[in-house]
C-alpha cells in the first residue's frame, strides 16, 4: 500500500512541508520534535524516494497578466499506447498546458490551459492542439471563477487512515 513505509514523523515532515516549503531544516525538525541532523536525513531520504518531488512557489497567474484559464477535453482517434504517448510528449511541449490527465470514458485527456488573453489561447486551439496529430475532438470549458484550488495531499484524511493502520 502506498505511504504504508511512512512512520509518524515522516508523515508529518510531509505535512509541514507541503503547508510552508520555504521554512529552515531548524524549524522544520521544531515543528516535528526532533533534531535538525535526523531531520534532515529523513528530508533526503523522502526526496530521494520520490515523496517529495519539488519544491515550488505558488504563483498568482492572473497577476502576472494570464486572465484566462480553460479545460479542454480532448478525444483522439486512436487510444493505441504509442498514439497515446505521442499526445502526451506534445502536451508537454506547449506552454499554455499546465495540466494533462489521462481519463477513462468518453474523454481521453483533460487539459487545464492558462493564457493571457482569449486571442492567445484562440490561437493555440485552432493552430496546435485541434490540428494535432490522432485529435478527434477538442471541446472546451472557459474557467469563470475558482472557488477551490488545493494542490496539496490532505494530510488529515491520511493521518485518519494511518492511525486505521496503526
Amino acid at each position: 500500500m502506498p505511504g504504508a513505509k511512512l512512520d509518524p514523523i515522516d508523515r508529518k515532515i510531509l505535512a509541514e512541508l507541503q503547508a510552508d516549503g520555504r521554512m529552515t531544516n531548524v524549524e522544520l525538525s521544531r515543528r516535528v520534535g526532533i533534531s535538525a541532523p535526523p531531520c534532515l536525513r529523513r528530508v533526503r531520504a523522502l526526496e530521494e524516494a520520490g515523496f517529495i518531488q519539488g519544491y515550488h512557489a505558488a504563483i498568482n497567474a492572473r497577476e502576472l497578466g494570464f486572465e484566462v484559464q480553460v479545460f479542454a477535453m480532448v478525444g483522439l482517434t486512436s487510444q493505441a499506447e504509442a498514439d497515446l504517448s505521442a499526445f502526451e510528449t506534445r502536451c508537454r511541449s506547449w506552454p499554455l498546458v499546465r495540466e494533462c490527465h489521462m481519463l477513462n470514458g468518453e474523454i481521453d485527456f483533460i487539459l487545464k490551459c492558462v493564457a493571457p488573453d482569449l486571442s492567445t489561447f484562440q490561437t493555440f486551439l485552432t493552430e496546435h492542439l485541434t490540428s494535432a496529430p490522432n485529435v478527434a475532438s477538442v471541446k472546451t470549458s472557459l474557467v469563470i471563477r475558482c472557488a477551490k484550488d488545493e494542490p496539496a495531499v490532505p494530510f488529515d484524511v491520511y493521518e485518519a487512515r494511518a492511525r486505521a493502520r496503526d
